[in-house]
């Protein structure tokens, strides 16, 4: 069917008007950051049938109820129920893996009063939506001046309007709790619309401003990383990682997300390996520790405790079998083994 307009959603999609009055969404799922790709897309199931995950801006998603009874389908820009007046969204999820979203948002789908989907968004709808997307950056760029002028300790990181434009949500991080009810009344007065004041962390800003890693992908926190958990210094140590807070630090000023995905396996391997504190003796003299490979299980052991000298690398079971011969008082002729000898 001929397209007889197309829109910029300013969401990472283009949005398509046909001649019937239909609107649809150009959604692809490495567009939109931290979209989900379906995978049981096409698989029936009857109980959930009628729950769709829409998507607002970034990363605010909610499930709701298809009331309209129309055949919706992922992609489709649509008209939802908010707490005052209404919301436009696009559908990114529908399906069975709706039961698994559920699921970890903890939402009993038998008790849960989930919010309306109204209908399919009409060229009205559509072209109200894109005015109030608008109106975003210039009402972020005079919010901050206003809480300056007020010297509250708070930065104001992204607003977010409301399908219909009766409502903006501003997005801020501050260190200390901030008074900001006379700023509420500036802002009403300002911009003749509701207000409400979300607070989110730096790692949360971080995802929702985006932005490319050190890695040279897309930051994690923009794309897929939904919970947050803390990071601390212990991860890089685990993984042998020089602390050093400007290589270990992201673009959000904390620790890198990353520290966390393979510690896990380095703890599993690490108890593979003795302790480093450990010495070894052998009728050569004493060794000491000097660095380890802990995924491949060797440690290599200096003879001085200071500086790299006669470095020898052994695996971590020749280590424990010298540390259980030193304990019996027996010294080997080397640290390494008849077989391992050059």
């Amino acid at each position: 069917m001929k397209t007889i307009k197309e829109y910029d959603c300013q969401r990472g999609c283009e949005v398509e008007v046909y001649e019937t009055g239909d609107t649809t969404c150009t959604y692809n799922r490495r567009c939109c950051k931290l979209s989900v790709f379906n995978w049981l897309e096409g698989i029936s199931q009857d109980d959930l049938k009628d729950l769709f995950e829409v998507r607002f801006k970034n990363t605010r998603k909610l499930i709701f109820r298809n009331a309209s009874e129309q055949n919706l389908k992922i992609g489709d820009i649509v008209v939802v129920e908010a707490q005052n007046g209404y919301d436009v969204g696009i559908i990114t999820l529908a399906g069975p893996i709706i039961a698994n979203q559920l699921k970890r948002d903890r939402i009993d789908p038998t008790t849960y009063e989930f919010r309306k989907i109204y209908r399919k968004a009409r060229p009205a709808d559509i072209q109200k939506w894109q005015e109030a997307i608008a109106r975003e950056h210039r009402t972020m760029i005079r919010s901050r001046q206003m809480a300056a002028a007020l010297q509250l300790n708070m930065k104001i990181g992204d607003v977010e309007f409301q399908g219909d434009g009766t409502k903006a949500i501003f997005y801020y991080i501050a260190d200390e709790r901030v008074d900001f009810r006379q700023l509420i009344k500036d802002f009403a007065e300002e911009f003749r619309i509701r207000i409400e004041m979300k607070q989110i962390g730096a790692r949360q800003e971080a995802g929702r401003i985006g932005g490319i890693g050190p890695c040279g992908r897309e930051l994690c926190c923009a794309t897929f990383t939904t919970n947050f958990v803390s990071v601390s210094t212990s991860a890089a140590r685990f993984q042998d990682i020089s602390l050093n807070p400007q290589k270990l630090a992201g673009q959000c000023a904390k620790l890198k997300c990353c520290l966390n995905y393979e510690v896990d396996a380095y703890v599993e391997a690490s108890r593979g390996l003795p302790n480093r504190d450990i010495e070894l003796e052998t009728k050569d003299g004493t060794y000491y520790f000097f660095k380890c490979d802990i995924m491949r299980g060797e440690i290599t052991y200096s003879t001085d405790k200071h500086i790299p000298a006669n470095l020898v690398t052994i695996t971590g079971r020749r280590a424990f079998a010298i540390i259980e011969m030193n304990k019996r008082g027996e010294r080997p002729e080397s640290l390494q083994a008849d077989g391992e000898r050059e």
